[in-house]
């Protein structure tokens, strides 16, 4: 045996599935889907193709570990009342959406075109058993779970859009201020309530009115089902 086939058996008994799914999440986020390719990552593991294709089939399966891997990691299990559990878990997601600008896409894909795999039931569970926390019957499991799903992954990933668009926080300033400036100039008729709405626009936060968009989805629930626990 040659030493070139030792040492790359020894790369090769030094992969696991993990470490290939870590490489994967750090490429993703620091070159996006289009960046992450089978020759990349063998680069970056020091190992050969064959290597990784041992622990994962192709790109497509990659992508749904990665996935799979970030949400885990943002979903940890949170203290308090049903409605702070929420909140815990809701801010989980969205941070994790905001730190890896991949990953609403991949999110949307798994709930549309793999809603069976490991991903989208993760997240119905997490926030499935906050809804059952609260009290709301069973025959209404599903809708006011979807209900809150859409609800968290939509503002989560329309944060993490606007933050591509608008970092640093001084950007962000100045676009916020842009568009109250237009909105402020729009005709009154058409548009008096957008007019309106301009200066709360300029000055919110986005952290606070998501967390006041759970608030809302959650005082429905409430209210849909009265006598549920706080």
């Amino acid at each position: 045996m040659t030493t070139r086939t030792r040492r790359e058996q020894r790369r090769t008994k030094a992969l696991s599935r993990e470490r290939i799914v870590e490489a994967a999440v750090e490429l993703l986020d620091a070159v996006g889907e289009r960046g992450l390719t089978f020759r990349v990552l063998t680069e970056r593991l020091a190992t050969g193709p064959g290597a990784i294709y041992w622990y994962v089939a192709n790109k497509g399966e990659l992508l749904v570990a990665a996935t799979e891997a970030v949400v885990a990691d943002a979903l940890a299990e949170p203290k308090g009342s049903p409605r702070e559990q929420t909140h815990a878990v809701a801010l989980g997601l969205f941070a994790a959406i905001d730190a890896h600008p991949w990953l609403a896409t991949q999110l949307l894909l798994q709930q549309s075109g793999n809603p069976g795999g490991p991903v989208t039931p993760r997240i119905l569970e997490s926030l499935g058993r906050r809804v059952r926390a609260l009290g709301v019957p069973e025959r209404h499991w599903f809708t006011a779970t979807s209900v809150l799903m859409h609800y968290v992954l939509g503002a989560a990933a329309q944060n993490a859009a606007n933050s591509q668009v608008t970092e640093p926080d001084a950007n962000r300033a100045e676009f916020l201020a842009a568009t109250a400036e237009a909105w402020e100039k729009l005709d009154p008729v058409g548009y008096e309530t957008t007019r309106a709405m301009a200066g709360q626009m300029r000055e919110h936060d986005d952290r606070e009115q998501f967390l006041a968009g759970i608030d809302l989805v959650l005082a429905g629930i409430t209210a849909q089902y009265p006598g549920s626990p706080e």
